[in-house]
């Protein structure tokens, strides 16, 4: 198999022909069905090592360049993607020359980089040194309203990143697992 990118960082199953990440790209847009920045695709084909980040960005200008992807300037100076509608179309007879396992790995991430980025909106996590190790504290909210906070002892600087990224990609489980605890009789 012919392969015209730079793989390092891609995992064995991952796409190395520039071809296929564009396809990807366009793929995933229309899956997620909302427009994403060029931030979050590169976040979210990079989570399970489907792409190499250098060739994820070629990837989106070569599209932009060609008219597949429109592309507004964020507030925050991030680019955010759309489908033309040229490429909408199109990627329904093209997306099965993606491997499927490719395809689902894309999407399941950019679910849980979508759902952890809302818990991260929703949520709160402050650190408090404390003359030997840390508390941290997790905050939960819900339109205005604290549904939980929970404050744990750590030892390091490397459990806090530790327990600060489970916390965020395991809110909800979280929250349910203690309520479920206090409401067994």
């Amino acid at each position: 198999m012919e392969q015209n990118t730079f793989g390092e960082g891609t995992a064995p199953d991952g796409l190395r022909r520039k071809s296929e990440i564009k396809l990807l790209v366009c793929y995933l847009l229309k899956k997620m069905n909302m427009p994403l920045s060029r931030t979050k695709i590169n976040e979210i084909l990079q989570e399970d090592s489907i792409a190499n980040y250098f060739e994820i960005n070629q990837a989106i200008s070569d599209l932009v360049k060609n008219g597949n992807l429109v592309c507004e300037i964020s507030e925050d100076s991030d680019e955010i993607l759309y489908l033309t509608p040229r490429a909408y179309y199109d990627i329904g007879e093209i997306e099965k020359f993606l491997p499927r396992t490719v395809r689902e790995k894309s999407v399941s991430a950019a679910l849980r980089i979508i759902a952890r980025d809302k818990v991260k909106s929703e949520s709160k996590v402050e650190v408090t040194e404390l003359e030997k190790g840390y508390h941290v504290t997790f905050t939960i909210e819900d339109v205005g309203t604290e549904l939980l906070k929970l404050t744990v002892y750590v030892s390091d600087r490397q459990q806090i990143e530790l327990v600060k990224r489970n916390f965020y990609n395991n809110a909800i489980a979280i929250y349910s697992d203690i309520i479920s605890s206090l409401t067994v009789e």
